[in-house]
């Protein structure tokens, strides 16, 4: 649950205004000093403050500062830069905002100065911060007193006013709390069979229409890929869940599809416990997907959505697929296995099929697929890569947008090469690892049917010190600009 929105059209400048704010934070323009004419709420603790610690004005876009008001409130202040990018603004608020979220406060308030525009883009950036950042996610902490664990509960906004209380931007918000709430489960309350039930809660919840493929029926469909993956498991509770939303007079349709290893042992290619560690985050494509549904939903975005989920385990037992093994897929590819650990791209290649025979107009799919791409990437960006160039060139412009940093791979043709097999149409990874990330996008690229697609390899899906706007290791990564490309594509003026 966010925090509900007051806004007022007016910004705060004595301290006396401020009544019985407990929390407070200050967002100036960029070329405010506390001498200029501009009055602004606790303009003389603010020189004082920088005074004492021998700041300049200026440093405080990137080093927020707060104090204690006579009144007992904390306040902040910060200032944003317009010539910064979206990314390097998000990441000095939320450092200002953590100034004050650290003392778990139920209300902040947020006073915004500036004209027009650098009020609005200020706003955004605090509201967007301070609801994904005040919502607390799951914990199994005990000794926690309840009073002081119920998050941010109330954010009030001195100095701009959205008419539509910046719903695009709440359910962008919505979208992101909810990936990271499913990602941060631990894997025994997430099995596959959990996680069937909990997608179709919330798609009754929201007016979704829900449908799951069970491993049954997925041997009699023939989708020997994912079911290769899943068979290793006791009990068989994967399934290729299919969720749809639909609207009235609406012809565009969108598909999601996501990862969901619930949890990844690597299976008889068995991950060493320091990469096992950490992998019940491995469903986390599958949640960014349904993160990007909720906010579409939620913001009542004008397209069709079809959203495609793979969930499964990727166990080791007598009936885990193994290397060498020769795999049939739903579109009638035959995959040598070399790697069972590789088994992402296996699960999405039957997805991808059914995915891409329903015709939508475009397709996104998201994995935490490849460490390859964590080697070329690190954790801050995520890879991208896509069968039309134009898509690419959106999909960029969507990273700088949102501060969801994006990179551009190549989809070329000739590393085919590396996947060729001697007894089956493909292979399914090599052992080299060698650009493991392009192989697998190629790989998948089999299954897309030359549907418009793009695919995201989220080696961002989790950084330690948190992401742009996010605080918390898992980031999630990917609803933001997934959002965005939805509306950029979708939804004409919006």
């Amino acid at each position: 649950m966010l925090a509900a929105l007051e806004q007022k059209n007016t910004p705060l400048v004595s301290v006396s205004d401020a009544g019985k704010a407990t929390h407070i934070l200050v967002v100036l323009p960029a070329r405010t000093e506390p001498s200029d004419e501009l009055d602004f709420f606790g303009k003389d603790l603010l020189s004082i403050l920088l005074s004492r610690r021998k700041m300049k004005a200026e440093e405080i876009k990137e080093t927020p500062v707060s104090a204690d008001l006579a009144s007992g409130a904390l306040c902040a202040w910060v200032r944003i830069d317009p010539v910064k990018s979206v990314f390097e603004q998000q990441v000095s608020m939320r450092k200002a905002l953590q100034l004050l979220l650290e003392e778990n406060p139920s209300e902040i308030s947020v006073i915004v100065y500036g004209d027009s525009g650098e009020r609005r883009m200020a706003a955004q950036l605090a509201l967007y911060a301070a609801w994904i950042n005040g919502s607390l996610l799951p914990s199994r902490k005990t000794g926690k007193k309840e009073e002081n664990c119920r998050g941010l509960e109330r954010i009030v906004l001195h100095g701009h006013e959205e008419a539509d209380n910046f719903a695009l931007l709440k359910a962008t918000a919505e979208g992101n709390l909810l990936t990271r709430e499913l990602t941060v489960l631990p894997p025994n309350e997430l099995t596959p069979g959990l996680y069937r039930k909990r997608i179709q809660e919330l798609a009754t919840r929201e007016g979704w229409d829900y449908q799951d493929f069970d491993v049954k029926a997925l041997r009699e469909m023939g989708a020997g890929a994912f079911v290769a993956v899943a068979q290793g498991s006791d009990p068989e509770d994967a399934a290729i869940v299919h969720v749809r939303r639909r609207m009235k007079k609406v012809d565009k349709t969108a598909a999601l599809v996501g990862k969901g290893i619930c949890f990844d042992t690597g299976g008889h290619n068995l991950k060493p416990a320091r990469y096992m560690h950490g992998m019940h985050e491995d469903m986390n494509g599958s949640a960014v997907a349904l993160g990007i549904l909720l906010a579409a939903t939620r913001a009542d975005l004008p397209v069709n959505i079809d959203c495609w989920l793979a969930i499964a385990q990727n166990h080791i037992s007598p009936h885990a697929y193994k290397q060498n093994d020769v795999i049939r897929t739903l579109n009638g590819t035959t995959v040598e296995i070399v790697h069972t650990d590789a088994e992402g791209r296996m699960v999405l290649a039957d997805t991808l099929t059914m995915a891409a025979r329903e015709k939508p107009d475009m397709m996104m799919d998201f994995a935490t697929l490849t460490g390859s791409m964590h080697v070329a990437l690190g954790s801050r960006y995520s890879g991208i890569f896509s069968n039309r160039e134009e898509l690419m060139q959106k999909a960029l412009a969507a990273g700088r947008v949102t501060g969801e940093r994006v990179w551009g791979f190549p989809l070329d043709a000739d590393y085919d090469v590396e996947l060729e097999s001697k007894i089956a149409d493909v292979r399914q990874c090599t052992l080299e690892s060698e650009a493991d990330h392009i192989l697998a996008a190629r790989f998948l690229n089999r299954f897309v049917d030359d549907v418009p697609w793009l695919h995201m390899d989220l080696s961002a899906s989790n950084h330690k010190e948190g992401l742009g706007a996010v605080g918390s290791p898992v980031t999630g990564f990917g609803v933001a600009w997934g959002v965005e490309m939805l509306r950029v594509l979708f939804s004409g003026s919006l």
